[in-house]
């Protein structure tokens, strides 16, 4: 009866699999912001594009560059003073770079509303805010580095194109170095305020559409105002800041290189502060 008993009696049951819980920790979510940014083909495609418009167009601009021709000056550090040097020809491609940079970071914030995975980001990471400072870390360093590089590499080309000229420079001469790495950081500030901004609109086309109204439409619309309001209000415009970082002469009615950098910086600021706001308060 004994020996009949044991062998009826039902086998204990296996003992549950430990389930691993990792903590959601500010390396990890780096992490995840990094592999989501090489992940996606439109992140590297919108950044070659902001680094070869940046290349090609100061290296054409220093090549066809005639000191005899005194209109059709093209924008740029420089051009506001009705003076051109090899570091403002180098960096005319900025301000389209600036655009191609700039969508780069509506898309990397703003496209996962667009895309629902938002909801699978804030899941994963539910204090939210490392998401938006981790999003602006990775994009900014990533622009600043590819589009210095760039700018150096404009410069670079540029001075084979102004070999002789009176305006020629070399990367050693005073100032040229802070004006092309001032384009780095410029460049990189714009890709997070684009992040700012898709976080903040949460529509790609709206986000979008304020970036390019804020860089190149706000800056003409000032040019309607009285002389004595436009010399006021222009030089703090966030695009007329940002130029300030990295013209290599201070030109009347504007930012020295420190101002500028500080006041666009504040632009930037403040556009996160809405963003992380709204990230805090709403629901995605």
């Amino acid at each position: 009866m004994t020996t009949t008993a044991l062998a009826s009696a039902p086998a204990p049951a296996p003992a549950p699999a430990q389930t691993v819980v990792h903590k959601v920790t500010g390396r990890r979510v780096l992490r995840s912001e990094w592999a989501k940014f090489w992940s996606l083909r439109s992140s590297w495609i919108t950044l070659g594009v902001a680094v070869l418009l940046l290349i090609a167009l100061g290296a054409i601009a220093s090549a066809t560059y005639s000191p005899d021709a005194t209109t059709g000056q093209p924008p740029g550090p420089g051009s506001g003073s009705g003076t051109q040097d090899a570091v403002s020809l180098a960096l005319l491609g900025s301000s389209f770079a600036s655009l191609a940079v700039g969508v780069l970071g509506v898309l990397m914030s703003a496209g996962e509303y667009t895309t629902g995975m938002i909801r699978s980001t804030l899941a994963a990471v539910p204090r939210r805010l490392p998401v938006l400072w981790t999003k602006s870390a990775v994009i900014g360093l990533i622009t600043l580095v590819a589009t210095t590089i760039g700018a150096l590499a404009a410069f670079q080309l540029g001075t084979l194109g102004l070999h002789g000229d009176k305006i020629a420079l070399s990367l050693g001469d005073d100032g040229v170095l802070r004006s092309l790495v001032g384009a780095g950081v410029y460049l990189g500030l714009v890709a997070v305020f684009g992040v700012g901004l898709g976080v903040l609109l949460r529509s790609s086309a709206g986000a979008i559409a304020v970036l390019v109204g804020v860089l190149l439409i706000l800056p003409g619309l000032a040019n309607l105002l009285p002389d004595s309001w436009y010399n006021t209000i222009n030089p703090y415009l966030p695009s007329n800041a940002g130029s300030s970082m990295y013209a290599l002469h201070q030109a009347a009615h504007t930012l020295s290189p420190g101002a500028g950098l500080a006041v666009f910086a504040g632009w930037v600021a403040l556009t996160l502060a809405g963003a992380a706001l709204r990230l805090v308060r709403t629901d995605a």
